[in-house]
């Protein structure tokens, strides 16, 4: 009786941050906070619908660089610490609080809730990959790759062989985790180019997703719009962000998010409570941060803003969820007597929306999730690979060159802050891709590890995160920091082959600092 489906799509990508040489870095807490704000409350809501019975389907990345993170030892015990510590405040909090009678009902669900997901962590070992994974071979979830490190393939492109490394190196650092081929890919930033659909074509890589004009634009222009896959020449599926679900959910003025029930997501104790009260769970420099910890509801943009009501903010995610469910209905409907197969709504967004930004985001898709399995008889959820095997037979042609974000084409990536980046990218994949092609059959036991690290730190330095943040203007110093470190040690790494002079004291401390990809070849990069 199903009319239509629609596709959940959450992108869950961090860029690589792991600095074992300080005991507590400020940009290490992206992953903290993300963890326990976004990927443990994720996975307690999904493996509850799992013992509730409720059959879902949902697609999310896990990128390259998230699953080097959550799999690395050195971060799954700061991980628990993090926790740990945060159950440690609530206690405090409590004893602070006293008999606060509004203040301590916030207080107490959050010293509930970090206990809980405490425990969550570590009974699945501390093992989040195979968490989630373990939903996947359960055929709830179907869990994507991305680029290696989020490179930005349209501005890649001039090294066609740094674009090929860049899936190249994804699919094989897949396989390493989740002992199996991805069948589909998120293009970072959604940055999509003719041509592109070949590269993942030849490495088994069946789908993939654009913003709504990528498919709007395509040529020629598809019948049936966005609600109905495309399939590029090569036959891999594009599949275009459904504009109505974005409003829903990510428009600061139409959004669910910006509801005055929700919580507030920037008045937290870090910032308002006394710094000789807060300092153990701040930097240790004193340079205050977020804990976690907020007490406040969004109210309003003006004006005195009042304390978070839980169950209330609970009451309107579940309505919410019930008038998404409702809408998509109502769209799947009507699209349904317009199409000669069931429409697919395909709504992507970035992970960390649900838990981090919107805090009773994670509710939310529970909620909906439950709903649409006991109550609609009009819609069902579907990853692309459900869909594309029911539907094999669509239109085909070639989407155009587009990316998501501001404008639309690339303007985020590279405009007067960022653009002077590209040429040092280029320069360097040029040099690697000469001596892969020089040493892939000849390369001594020394030389293949400089070479795999060479690998790395080109590949690091690619991270679309670091334009972006340069764009944003929020962590730049960092950003500028970390691609000017990555190029650096790449040039030394390869002066140590073409010159003979290796120093693996060196290359030992890099290795250590910048592990991620256990499983690369260097030779990925000879095409």
């Amino acid at each position: 009786m199903t009319k239509g489906y629609l596709s959940l799509v959450l992108h869950a990508h961090l860029p690589f941050v792991r600095h074992p040489e300080h005991e507590d870095f400020l940009e290490e807490d992206w992953l903290y906070e993300a963890v326990a704000e976004t990927y443990l409350p994720l996975l307690e809501s999904f493996e509850k619908l799992v013992s509730e019975g409720v059959d879902f389907k949902l697609t999310m990345t896990m990128s390259p660089p998230l699953c080097n993170m959550l799999g690395d030892d050195l971060l799954k015990e700061r991980i628990h610490k993090r926790l740990a510590r945060l159950v440690e405040l609530g206690d405090r909090e409590i004893k602070r609080l006293g008999s606060d009678s509004e203040f301590i009902v916030p207080a107490n669900m959050y010293r509930q809730r970090f206990e809980r997901l405490l425990n969550l962590f570590d009974s699945r070992n501390k093992d989040l990959l195979s968490a989630f994974g373990a939903l996947q071979e359960k055929g709830y979830l179907e869990i994507i790759t991305c680029g290696a490190t989020h490179g930005f393939l349209p501005l890649l492109r001039v090294n066609p062989k740094a674009v090929e490394a860049q899936v190249r190196v994804a699919v094989s650092d897949y396989q390493y985790w989740f002992h199996r081929k991805p069948r589909g890919i998120w293009l970072p930033e959604c940055g999509y180019y003719p041509g592109l659909d070949k590269v993942l074509s030849d490495n088994g890589l069946g789908f993939f997703f654009l913003d709504t004009h990528g498919i709007e634009n395509a040529r020629p222009r598809p019948v049936h719009g966005i609600h109905r896959p495309l399939l590029c020449p090569t036959g891999v599926a594009a599949l275009a962000r459904d504009p109505e679900c974005g409003r829903q959910v990510w428009s600061a003025d139409e959004g669910y998010p910006g509801d005055p029930d929700y919580r507030e997501f920037y008045r937290d104790i870090g910032f308002d409570l006394p710094l000789d009260y807060i300092a153990p769970y701040v930097q240790p420099t004193g340079e205050r941060k977020n804990t976690g910890y907020k007490y406040y509801r969004i109210t309003g943009k003006v004006g005195r803003k009042q304390v978070y009501d839980p169950d209330r903010a609970h009451r309107k995610a579940e309505e919410h969820a019930g008038n998404f469910m409702f809408f998509r209905e109502k769209q799947v409907d009507w699209l349904s007597q317009k199409m000669d197969v069931p429409p697919l709504v395909t709504a992507p967004f970035d992970a960390e929306l649900f838990g981090h930004w919107w805090f009773e985001g994670p509710l939310f898709l529970e909620h909906l999730l439950r709903k649409i399995h006991c109550h609609s008889r009009i819609i069902n959820t579907s990853t692309p690979v459900e869909y594309l095997d029911l539907f094999p037979v669509h239109p085909v042609a070639v989407p155009s060159m587009s990316t998501w974000g501001a404008g639309g084409y690339c303007e985020v990536w590279c405009e007067g802050s960022n653009d002077w980046i590209y040429p040092h990218l280029h320069r360097a994949a040029d040099r690697l891709i000469a001596m892969a092609r020089k040493y892939a059959g000849n390369a001594q036991a020394l030389q293949e590890r400089v070479l795999n690290q060479a690998a790395r730190e080109l590949l690091l330095a690619q991270s679309s995160d670091w334009a972006f943040i340069m764009k944003t203007r929020t962590m730049v110093e960092y950003a500028v920091r970390r691609t000017r470190e990555h190029l650096s040690n790449f040039h030394m790494l390869a002066d140590m082959v073409e010159k003979e002079g290796m120093d693996e004291t060196t290359l030992a401390e890099i290795e250590s600092r910048d592990n991620i990809f256990p499983s690369i070849d260097f030779r990925m990069f000879t095409g």
